[in-house]
């Protein structure tokens, strides 16, 4: 069996496939959504853990891993809905439905809360970590559309010869062996690497939109999970994004901010536990 377990399809509104894999169990479901340019297999130390004692699943967006690329743009309200779909799917597998927590990385932080604000009746949590927040003004700064426009200019060339997969792969020492393949077989390919680029181009207009759309549901529990260190965004863009986060989870009626304060950007790779620790205490309180 595959750490991250069994192997699934779920179809779209408009007819493609997103490839997932589950881990059955009691109770709530736990969605994960990684970030722009991840695979499934990010939340490769963690899934396994909470799929103990609940029903824990990973996917792939469109373009992303196993998943095939969708036609057209792949803008925020899009990958929303892919996620709608896939919520779907996975309540029609079982007769007692419990509920969903999304659990959302990074740009995949913003694509859980729309996805939960569309349907939030059926969401239970959310844990979102290190995401994007709309109200940080680092998204907006000419440096940040200056890297983007670089690395969109370099990628695709760095991943046809094999580089990018290569650097990336150094990283994934620490995941189970199984999970460590799929990363070096799947990640930063020339297909990702161009839907990173569909993702990312509209990152900043998307988050303007969604900005001015105020779509929080603040009765969904929510839980935010800052890195504490300011590798890759400076001393000043992590300060900005942990002021973002806090007061986002301090406008939720039940609001939990967390600093993660070994890591920096992928909490869930440098401090598994802690991202693990907050979805368990999730559960517990929606189950009570």
């Amino acid at each position: 069996m595959h750490p991250q377990g069994r192997p699934g399809w779920a179809s779209t509104r408009d007819g493609r496939r997103l490839f997932f894999q589950a881990i059955d169990g009691p109770g709530p479901t736990v969605v994960f959504e990684a970030g722009i340019a991840s695979t499934r297999s990010i939340w490769g130390l963690v899934q396994p853990a909470v799929g103990r004692t609940a029903r824990s699943v990973v996917y792939d967006r469109a373009g992303l891993g196993l998943s095939p690329q969708a036609a057209g743009s792949r803008r925020l309200p899009e990958l929303a809905d892919d996620l709608n779909d896939l919520l779907d799917h996975l309540s029609g597998e079982r007769e007692s439905d419990a509920g969903f927590v999304l659990v959302g990385h990074s740009w995949g932080g913003p694509i859980a809360r729309l996805a939960a604000s569309v349907r939030p009746e059926r969401i239970r949590a959310l844990v979102l970590v290190d995401p994007a927040d709309e109200d940080c003004e680092l998204y907006y700064s000419p440096a940040t559309e200056r890297a983007t426009r670089i690395q969109n200019a370099l990628f695709p060339g760095l991943a046809r010869i094999g580089l990018l997969r290569w650097v990336y792969g150094l990283t994934a020492g620490s995941l189970p062996s199984q999970i460590r393949a799929d990363v070096r077989r799947e990640m930063y390919t020339p297909g990702a690497v161009a839907t990173q680029i569909a993702e990312s181009t509209s990152m900043s207009d998307d988050l303007r939109q969604l900005r001015s759309a105020s779509i929080d549901v603040p009765a969904i529990p929510l839980t935010i999970i800052s890195g504490g260190k300011s590798a890759g965004v400076g001393a000043e863009g992590r300060r900005q994004l942990i002021a973002a986060h806090r007061a986002r989870a301090e406008r939720a009626e039940h609001g939990r901010h967390v600093i993660a304060a070994r890591s920096g950007h992928v909490v869930m790779l440098s401090e598994p536990e802690v991202v693990v620790a907050e979805i368990q205490q999730v559960l517990r309180a929606s189950s009570r």
